[in-house]
């Protein structure tokens, strides 16, 4: 996925610290041979010879890790190259290795072979294969226990009574909406599921469909497992040594975000005119884990033309693509949907739609003491001493002068505009006016009156 489009990844080191149990089973052995890599020949010498045009003269090791192919593969296709005349050997590497570059001929074949398909990365895997590898590591299989989810939200303030719909939710691999106010923590409980992903998934550098190579595994969006001390490139390796096929590389059950940038062509198979790359749409790139649509109805498109695109995958559990030449396939979808919006449901989809999301789940305002714990909370991170009438004084003077829902996300705005009251003023705690102060700026004064809006955004004005 490219950053361009603020689709990412969720989930920071805590996910790191997931246990390692749940590795993903019967992983595909390394391809020894051309045939069991279940490419062809034909495809291999061109993907080799893109290789070599990109990277100049190279011997069989570097071939071998750039293309994730077993050396006995890779030497096979070199040959290959050479009686065909479009690869010669340019001497020996320091340990022996043969060195291998292109002819005028090869180059000439090299750059017909990067107009049909620009792709020149790791060797990609058949769709047949990755359809048995998606399968294999489904996430419903995975399981997720109710000691986990209480586990996962220890430090977070949330009704258990939302944590025993979450986590159902997320167990069975069924579409969520999640709706309420906004400020209520949708968004921000949303992505900490995150935590909840099982184990580890392999994910394919490249998918090949109609003869051309589908770019899989993002590092924007999958967090490859490697020893902290070790680059993740070296993932590869490891599952080199240990007998796995390199083409897959290993990695946490991905997390994927999209919000109001989202676009339907961000959901279909991109394809650059000028590399000839395809590149998986943001749902492949999500397969076997979640896939968060935020801020639902604030997209460029009608909300009804983006839920009509989740019919198909949501009732069949696979999804249908086409290529830029046309080429059409299908791939399982395995994808933990979910839709974050602060806009009433009904007024976004239809109930024929609303019925195949199997959870629908409220985000309501807080209750006081909810609030006076995330506002300690926050006095902690914010290195504010917490004084329970201060707390008091917000909830029994300002938010219920103005009406102001009490919502998940007041604490943290008003405490942090009161840091950099005292950071600007000096001072070591708040008191009422600073309070009253970050009131007034952070709702400020929209109206000729004092009013009270159904969203939380009152006038503070007079708050002192």
């Amino acid at each position: 996925m490219d950053t361009k489009n603020n689709t990412k990844y969720i989930g920071g080191p805590e996910q790191r610290n997931l246990p390692e149990n749940a590795r993903a089973e019967a992983l595909p052995p390394r391809p020894t041979s051309v045939e069991e890599t279940g490419l062809s020949p034909l495809y291999l010498a061109d993907l080799l010879s893109k290789q070599l045009f990109e990277q100049g003269v190279l011997d069989l090791r570097q071939l071998s890790r750039s293309a994730a192919l077993a050396g006995s593969v890779v030497e096979a296709i070199c040959h290959q190259l050479r009686r065909e005349g479009r690869a010669e050997v340019r001497g020996q590497a320091d340990s022996g290795a043969l060195r291998f570059g292109l002819t005028e001929l090869g180059r000439a074949a090299a750059l017909e072979a990067l107009a049909r398909d620009g792709y020149a990365g790791p060797a990609p895997v058949p769709l047949e294969a990755y359809t048995a590898r998606v399968r294999a590591q489904a996430l419903s299989d995975a399981g997720i226990s109710r000691d986990r989810v209480m586990s996962a939200f220890a430090d977070t303030v949330i009704d258990s009574m939302l944590l025993d719909q979450l986590g159902p939710g997320l167990h069975s691999g069924r579409a969520m909406f999640i709706h309420g106010e906004p400020g209520t923590g949708k968004s921000y409980v949303a992505r900490r599921l995150a935590r909840l992903l099982p184990g580890e998934v392999l994910i394919p550098y490249a998918v090949l469909a109609g003869g051309k190579a589908v770019r899989c595994f993002d590092p924007a969006v999958h967090s490859p497992l490697a020893p902290l001390d070790e680059p993740a490139e070296a993932a590869s390796t490891l599952l080199l040594a240990e007998g796995h096929d390199p083409r897959f590389v290993r990695c946490r059950r991905p997390c994927v975000a999209a919000g109001g940038e989202l676009t339907m062509e961000r959901l279909e198979i991109q394809y650059d005119a000028a590399t000839h790359i395809h590149q998986a749409p943001v749902q492949l790139l999500a397969n076997n884990g979640m896939l968060i649509i935020d801020d639902l109805g604030r997209q460029r498109m009608p909300p009804m033309e983006l839920f009509n695109r989740w019919i198909v995958p949501l009732e069949e559990r696979r999804d249908f693509l086409a290529l830029a030449s046309g080429y059409h396939f299908s791939v399982p979808f395995d994808v933990a949907l979910v839709f974050s919006t602060n806009l009433d449901p009904l007024s976004l989809a239809d109930a024929a739609f609303l019925r195949r999301i199997g959870y629908k789940i409220r985000f309501a305002p807080l209750d006081p003491d909810a609030y006076r714990r995330i506002w300690a909370l926050q006095c902690r991170e914010n290195g504010i001493p917490f004084d329970p009438a201060l707390v008091d004084f917000v909830i029994y003077e300002l938010h219920a002068r103005f009406g102001a829902p009490l919502l998940a996300c007041h604490p943290r705005d008003l405490l942090g505009l009161a840091a950099d009251h005292l950071r600007y003023w000096g001072g070591e705690a708040p008191d009422r006016e600073v309070l009253a102060w970050a009131w007034q700026t952070y709702f400020g004064d929209f109206s000729d009156g004092d009013r009270a809006g159904g969203d939380g955004n009152t006038s503070g004005r007079n708050a002192s």
